[in-house]
């Protein structure tokens, strides 16, 4: 048994599914439903993500969130300020090799400074 896809529940489903797949760089795994599109990485080697609408709001924080490997992570952390994510408001502890942001609809997610490993 394995991971296939990690699925992101949202209500605006073409923000999220732009974001995500813009902040990923994964490619549609096939057209995309009208409420639900599976995003694949154009490599073969990470796992899917997949974009769903539900009708409820999220409340609260999350209970999984996506922890997103980079050796650039300044790089990045404004790459996806820029697609809309937002910096989430914490004060990072000492020596924490990650920041983290939110997406659009307010999920938390890490970009991890990978450089140093």
């Amino acid at each position: 048994m394995y991971v296939g896809s990690v699925v992101i529940d949202c209500n605006d489903f073409p923000a999220m599914l732009a974001f995500w797949q813009q902040a990923l760089r994964y490619v549609l795994r096939d057209p995309p439903e009208e409420d639900f599109a599976i995003l694949r990485d154009p490599q073969g080697g990470h796992v899917n993500i997949s974009v769903q609408v539900v009708p409820e709001k999220r409340s609260g924080k999350n209970r999984l969130h996506l922890d997103l490997y980079t050796d650039n992570q300044e790089e990045e952390v404004r790459r996806l300020l820029e697609l809309g994510a937002t910096l989430h408001p914490r004060t990072p502890e000492p020596g924490e090799d990650f920041i983290l942001l939110e997406d659009p609809e307010g999920n938390v997610f890490c970009v991890v400074d990978t450089a140093g490993r």
